[in-house]
């Protein structure tokens, strides 16, 4: 796996039909881009060190294919 500051990890929810959750990546601990990070989760606000498990999988979002939400500006509006 294999992560950017600006994508969104997105883990699958405990159960079948259950909500996972995401959250975006705010920091690397290793510059080629290897778990963990640093991320700000999108339900709770919170920050915290993630180690990914076989459920959570990577968004890039760093193109700026993807909608952000709103008040946000992306890398290539910038």
């Amino acid at each position: 796996m294999h992560a950017e500051v600006g994508d969104q990890i997105v883990v699958g929810g405990p159960t079948v039909g259950r909500p996972g959750r995401d959250g975006e990546v705010i920091a690397l601990h290793h510059p080629d881009g290897t778990p963990p990070y640093d991320v700000r989760w999108s339900d709770t606000g919170r920050t915290s060190v993630f180690f990914p498990g076989p459920d959570a999988h990577v968004r890039h979002l760093h193109d700026g294919a993807v909608a952000r939400p709103a008040g946000r500006i992306s890398r290539t509006e910038q």
